[in-house]
């Protein structure tokens, strides 16, 4: 596939930006997912060595913060990386306390500027918190040729806008041994990062099953609780996320079986776990979209109860059922569970998506769709 001749637009980019006019805006996601260079975007004028822009990691950067030297004629200040620097939030909230009619600032990191913002409230009321996510079939433009690139490449910039197979080897290489040599380091002590990183290519197989953390333990000579732990590490680093079972009173769910997912689903290798994985990450997005810029309630959760009767995906706002989701490469076989949990559970509406281009009713509330009529029909980000 050929190279994308330019970056898609954000969907989260006119909320940051009529945000920015309120508060501080804190930028957080996974590694290399564009953090840093949305945020030169909104500079006017960008180019290396702009006055308004700060990283923590160039020492010369960190001398003029210290000294506070940024230009008077500059609206907005970007701060990258300011968690590393010893009590940051402290220091930047007498910044924008006493600056604040002045400037707009702009506060982007990793996993540890989300770790290091949950440890007080020294700036609780003082800033809007975005996570930024992979590139979404949305932002692309939403059609079939978008949602194969997807699949092929997954939504990391560096990757799907090459569209080059050798680029996204060295890719999933690179980021792998960064976040678990380097950024794992910064958010917990851990001994054995070898095991960790075997434990992070051991989740790719594990996609769209319910999660044992025993077996898994197992297979990798740990103790259980360890494993726990270094998945939660993994879950703050932005590596994997996990959802948890939807207990509706009619049915017999299961109570604590949780199923993991990559951020890249670029990795899994299986097709039908590939494109799971993919639906959960937009349906993530959807979900952290409407927290981060509407202020709602959202959950992502599956359906499955003890017979093992299963629908990948319910997505909950306030608390309250929105739509459910099942998800197959092609239409060949309908879900029948479907139509089970329709009649037990209260939840509206029921898709099947997939990867064809059939479409049509099963019965009220339940339809066929191919997965971009389903992003459009369901507003997906």
């Amino acid at each position: 596939m050929s190279a994308l001749l330019r970056p898609p637009v954000r969907a989260i980019l006119p909320f940051l930006i009529k945000d920015l006019d309120k508060k501080m805006v804190f930028l957080g996601g996974p590694r290399q997912v564009g953090k840093t260079t949305l945020a030169q975007s909104l500079l006017k004028d960008y180019s290396d060595g702009h006055p308004a822009y700060f990283n923590w990691d160039d020492s010369e950067h960190r001398d003029r913060l210290r000294k506070r030297n940024w230009p008077s004629s500059e609206r907005l200040i970007v701060f990258d990386e300011i968690h590393k620097m010893s009590q940051w939030r402290s220091w930047i909230k007498g910044i924008y306390d006493t600056k604040k009619n002045s400037y707009r600032f702009l506060v982007t990191g990793s996993a540890r500027l989300d770790h290091f913002r949950k440890g007080g409230d020294s700036l609780l009321g003082r800033y809007h918190y975005y996570r930024m996510h992979p590139f979404s079939s949305t932002e692309l433009g939403g059609t079939r040729a978008h949602t194969e690139r997807l699949l092929k490449f997954g939504g990391f910039p560096e990757p799907l806008l090459s569209g080059d197979e050798t680029t996204l080897r060295r890719w999933h290489l690179s980021r792998l041994q960064k976040l678990v040599r380097q950024d794992l380091r910064d958010v917990a002590e851990v001994g054995d990062l070898n095991k960790v990183e075997l434990l992070a290519e051991a989740l790719p197989a594990r996609i769209g099953s319910p999660l044992s953390i025993r077996n898994l333990a197992q297979d990798l000579e740990i103790d259980p609780k360890t494993c726990k732990r270094w998945i939660e590490l993994l879950d703050a680093l932005y590596f994997s996320f996990r959802i948890s079972p939807f207990g509706a009173p009619r049915i017999k769910a299961v109570k604590k079986e949780q199923k993991l997912y990559l951020w890249d689903w670029s990795q899994i290798e299986e097709e039908g776990a590939r494109f799971e994985n993919f639906v959960a990450s937009h349906l993530l997005k959807l979900c952290h979209h409407l927290e981060d810029t509407e202020g709602y309630k959202m959950e992502l959760r599956y359906l499955r109860d003890v017979e093992k009767r299963e629908v990948d995906f319910v997505v909950l706002k306030q608390g309250r059922p929105q739509f459910a989701v099942e998800c197959k490469l092609s239409r060949n076989s309908v879900a029948e569970q479907m139509h089970y949990f329709k009649a037990r559970t209260g939840i509206p509406r029921f898709y099947q998506i997939h990867l064809g281009s059939e479409r049509r009713e099963l019965a009220p509330g339940v339809e066929l769709l191919p997965f971009e009529e389903f992003a459009l029909r369901e507003k997906l980000v």
